[in-house]
C-alpha cells in the first residue's frame, strides 16, 4: 500500500484472514503502519484517501474496492484514534440514534439502546451532554459506545484506551468483552497501554492472536499472543514497541515470569544500584516562577455569548474553582486527574485561550501542545510546520528537531496525512521549536510508541534544563514517575494536592480522591525502594534498553 510523496509502502506484504469471532491485536511500533491496516479494512483506504492499494482486502465476502464505506460500516463498527473526528451531531443521544435509525431500526427500541450501549462504556451520564462539550475521555467512551451500538460483525480499535483514567479504561474493556460476548463480532484492536487493558489477567487477558508489523510495514510474526511475545520480546522492545510488563521484563533481564520471579526482582533491584563513578549530580533546583494562576476558576463556557431572549450573557458553572499554581523556570509539573475534572480546560485557560472564570493568569503567554495534534497545525509541510514563525532559525536548529522527532523522512509530507503518533510527534517539535519561558502539553504522549514517548520525555528534559517551565497532562503515571519533577493533582473541582511527584504517588488518599491508579511496576518500585532517585534510575535503565536491551541485560545481571 503506497501514498503520495512517500518514498516507501506503509504496509507491504500483509496477509491476514480473520474468523468470525476471533481477536487479534495488532502490535508494532509508530508508523508501521498499524493505522492504516484498519483503515483498508474499512475501505477508507483507497476510497477516502488517496493511495494504491495493491492485492485484496473483503469483508463479509465483499472486496473494499466493490463497496463503499458507508456500505461496509453495515459490517464494521470502528473506534478511530481521534474519537472526535467520528463525531458529527451535536448531542450524544443524537449521535448514538444516527447508526441505528440507518438502518431502520423501529424507534421505539433505540431509546433503550442508547441507554443499554452508554451504560456498557461506563458513559450513563452522558446522554443529555453535547458532544463539544466533552472531555477527550468521555468522547472516547462515546464514540466506543456509538461503534458498538449497531452490533458490528466486526469491531476495529485504534487504541481505544489512549486518553482514559483507570475508571474509564477498565470500564471500556469491561464494555469491549460484554460487547464480545453478547454479539460475538471478531475484534482487531491497536493499543499501546497493554498493561492497563489486559488487567490483572496479564497477557491471558489480551486477545489471542497477535500480528506484529515491522519498521516497513511488514508482518515480523502472527501466532498465539503469548509465544509471539515470549518469543520476539528483546526484537520488539529494541524497537520501542510498549509491550505487557511480563515480557518487557523478559526482554530487559533474561528471565520469565515478571514481578513473580525473585530472579526478575533482583535483577530490578540491581539496575538501582549507582554507577562507579556514583551517579548523575543532582540536577538545579526550581528557578523563578514564570506562569501562575491566582484564584482562577475555569469554565469550558468563559468567554462565550448565550443570548436568551434579552437576559444578560450567562457563563456556564464553573468546573474548577480557586487554582492556585505557579510555573517555575526548569521544572516539569504533571497535571493529574480523572477524566472530565478540567485538566484540559486549565492548560487552555493558563495558555489565555480561555479566559478564566475568575481569578488571574500572570506572566508570558506560554507554548501549548495541543491534545489533538490537527488543531495547532498550519503549514502545508511537516519542514514548514517546525518552521512556522522562526523564518530566521539556522537550518542545523530544525535538522536536529526533525532527526529527535523521527521526522527527517517525512520532511515533505503533509501533517494532516501521518499516523496518529507521527502527528503528535510533529506538534510537541513544532512547539519546541519556540524558545518561551513556559511549555503547556495536553496528553503529548498519547499515541506514542514506547520509543517516541522516551524521545518526547528527553525533549522536555532538554527544555527544562535550558531553563523552561514545563506543564504536562497525562494518565500514564510510569511516564509521569520518570519525567517530573512536580504534580499538581485535580479532584472536586480543585487542586488537591501539589508537590514533589514520589511524594503524591505515594500517598493513597490522594490517588483514591483522584481516581489514580499506580501501575504495577511503579506499586512494587514505589513499595521497594525508599529512594526517589534510585526508583528513576530504575525507570531510565529500563527505558535505556529501548535503543540497547543487551547492555542493560547485562547490567542487571552481572549486579543481580
Amino acid at each position: 500500500m503506497e501514498f503520495p510523496r512517500r518514498d516507501a509502502a506503509v504496509l507491504r506484504g500483509v496477509t491476514l484472514r480473520l474468523e468470525p469471532g476471533e481477536h487479534l491485536i495488532v502490535l508494532g511500533a509508530s508508523g508501521s503502519g498499524k493505522s492504516t491496516l484498519l483503515q483498508a479494512i474499512t475501505g477508507v483506504v483507497p476510497h477516502t484517501v488517496l493511495s494504491t492499494l495493491t492485492g485484496s482486502v473483503s469483508v463479509k465476502g465483499t472486496a473494499t474496492t466493490d463497496a463503499s464505506v458507508v456500505e461496509l460500516s453495515r459490517h464494521v463498527g470502528v473506534l478511530a484514534q481521534d474519537p472526535s473526528s467520528g463525531v458529527c451531531l451535536p448531542d450524544v443521544e443524537q449521535e448514538l440514534a444516527l447508526p441505528l435509525e440507518n438502518r431502520a431500526v423501529p424507534p421505539e427500541r433505540i431509546s433503550a439502546r442508547i441507554d443499554h450501549a452508554l451504560s456498557l462504556v461506563g458513559a450513563a451520564g452522558l446522554r443529555q451532554r453535547q458532544t463539544d462539550k466533552l472531555s477527550g475521555g468521555e468522547g472516547q467512551r462515546v464514540a466506543l459506545a456509538a461503534s458498538l451500538i449497531a452490533e458490528p460483525a466486526l469491531l476495529l480499535l485504534d487504541e481505544p484506551t489512549s486518553m482514559l483514567d483507570p475508571a474509564g479504561l477498565t470500564a471500556v474493556r469491561q464494555a469491549i468483552d460484554a460487547a464480545a460476548a453478547a454479539y460475538g463480532p471478531a475484534v482487531v484492536l491497536v493499543e499501546h497501554r497493554l498493561d492497563d487493558y489486559a488487567g490483572r489477567a496479564g497477557i491471558a487477558g489480551l486477545p489471542g492472536r497477535a500480528l506484529v508489523l515491522g519498521d516497513a510495514g511488514q508482518v515480523l510474526a502472527d501466532g498465539a499472543t503469548a509465544a509471539v511475545l515470549a518469543g520476539s520480546a528483546g526484537r520488539l522492545n529494541a524497537r520501542g514497541c510498549w509491550l505487557p510488563l511480563e515480557t518487557e521484563l523478559l526482554a530487559v533481564t533474561g528471565q520469565p515470569g515478571g514481578l513473580d520471579s525473585p530472579d526478575v526482582c533482583s535483577a530490578l533491584r540491581a539496575l538501582a544500584l549507582p554507577d562507579d563513578d556514583g551517579g548523575a549530580p543532582d540536577a538545579p533546583g526550581a528557578g523563578d516562577t514564570v506562569l501562575a494562576a491566582e484564584n482562577v476558576s475555569v469554565s469550558r463556557g468563559a468567554g462565550r455569548k448565550k443570548r436568551r431572549s434579552r437576559r444578560a450573557d450567562r457563563v456556564e458553572p464553573a468546573i474548577l474553582r480557586n487554582v492556585n499554581v505557579e510555573l517555575r523556570r526548569g521544572e516539569i509539573t504533571a497535571l493529574l486527574g480523572a477524566n472530565g475534572t478540567g485538566k484540559t480546560s486549565l492548560l487552555l485557560t493558563l495558555a489565555g485561550l480561555l479566559p478564566p472564570a475568575e481569578g488571574t493568569v500572570l506572566g508570558a503567554r506560554p507554548g501549548m501542545v495541543f491534545q489533538n495534534p490537527e488543531h495547532q497545525f498550519v503549514a502545508h509541510t511537516v519542514a514548514e510546520e517546525v518552521r512556522h514563525g522562526l523564518p530566521d532559525a539556522r537550518n542545523d536548529f530544525f535538522n536536529h528537531l526533525l532527526e529527535q522527532h523521527r521526522l527527517t523522512h517525512l520532511a515533505d509530507q503533509s501533517p494532516f496525512r501521518l499516523s496518529g503518533g507521527e502527528k503528535r510527534r510533529l506538534s510537541v517539535a513544532a512547539m519546541l521549536a519556540h524558545e518561551r519561558p513556559s511549555l503547556l502539553a495536553d496528553e503529548p504522549t498519547f499515541g506514542l510508541d514506547r520509543r517516541d514517548t522516551i524521545a518526547t520525555a528527553s525533549a522536555f528534559k532538554q527544555a527544562a534544563a535550558g531553563g523552561s517551565a514545563i506543564l504536562f497532562s497525562s494518565h500514564d503515571l510510569r511516564t509521569v514517575a520518570a519525567l517530573a519533577d512536580r504534580a499538581v493533582v485535580i479532584a472536586e473541582r480543585t487542586v488537591i494536592a501539589d508537590g514533589p511527584v514520589f511524594d503524591l504517588l505515594r500517598d493513597p488518599e490522594i490517588l483514591a480522591r483522584a481516581g489514580l491508579r499506580l501501575p504495577p511496576l511503579l506499586d512494587w518500585l514505589l513499595a521497594e525502594f525508599d529512594s526517589d532517585r534510585e526508583i528513576r534510575r530504575v525507570l531510565d535503565r529500563l527505558d535505556a534498553a529501548v535503543s540497547g536491551g543487551s547492555s542493560v541485560q547485562h547490567l542487571a545481571g552481572s549486579r543481580a
